[in-house]
């Protein structure tokens, strides 16, 4: 992933799929920075905290598609 940070309606605008796959890569990238924090080569640590807020803001999004056809029968 690059160090860009995304914006919710970027990620809104991703299927499902998309998002499966953004989680799967944002979660691998999460693993490499704490690999590289515990041995002392982390550069930016400030990425830790990016990568963890964006996994939040996809998971976001996944939960309320999960959770918006329940909500339309009420």
């Amino acid at each position: 992933m690059s160090g860009k940070i995304t914006k919710v309606s970027d990620v809104r605008a991703k299927t499902d799929d998309q998002l499966a796959d953004q989680t799967t890569q944002l979660r691998r990238e999460q693993l490499n920075l704490r690999f590289q924090q515990a041995s002392g080569q982390l550069q930016n640590t400030a990425r830790v905290k990016a990568v963890r807020r964006e996994i939040a803001k996809v998971k976001t999004v996944q939960q309320q598609r999960r959770s918006a056809p329940a909500n339309k029968g009420k």
